[in-house]
């Protein structure tokens, strides 16, 4: 298993997470992707998107079904901007890649905001810290494991 996914899986059986990371046969960089080989709708994907809010990193944790408005974020968390963040960023923050962005496993812990719309779901999948991997969660356990805020998020 990649390093990245193995941080993951320290990090859940450290928060006392159910999911175990499996790893995909193909690279699941979007949402769409992912949905197609775990054969479940894409808004049981929770995308895991990093945002640069006013130089901090910030973590939306988003339904596969719809799109962040940064606009809605940036006045959630108190931001004067809020954008998409650079690759460069994106790993600092997580060391992680875009793609692979997990909730969990980051080299500090990321201010972290969680779609209410996985609420929908009994279960959903997120990132394992590389492309080719994810895990089973739940909504509440994302917001347990991640110290986040429920949140409406999309447009």
């Amino acid at each position: 298993m990649h390093p990245n996914a193995e941080r993951v899986t320290s990090a859940l059986r450290a928060t006392g997470a159910a999911g175990e990371v499996i790893e995909l046969p193909e690279s699941a960089p979007t949402a769409q992707a992912a949905a197609d080989q775990l054969g479940c709708e894409i808004g049981a994907i929770a995308n895991s998107l990093i945002f640069n809010a006013d130089g901090a990193p910030l973590l939306v944790l988003t339904s596969g079904a719809h799109r962040v408005d940064t606009t809605r974020i940036a006045a959630l968390v108190g931001a004067e901007k809020v954008k998409r963040a650079t690759p460069e960023f994106v790993r600092a923050a997580t060391g992680q890649p875009i793609g692979g962005v997990a909730p969990v496993g980051h080299p500090a812990p990321v201010r972290t905001l969680v779609d209410v719309w996985l609420k929908k779901y009994d279960q959903v999948w997120a990132a394992g810290g590389h492309p080719h991997t994810v895990f089973p969660t739940s909504f509440d356990e994302l917001l347990r494991i991640t110290g986040g805020d429920p949140a409406e998020v999309g447009e």
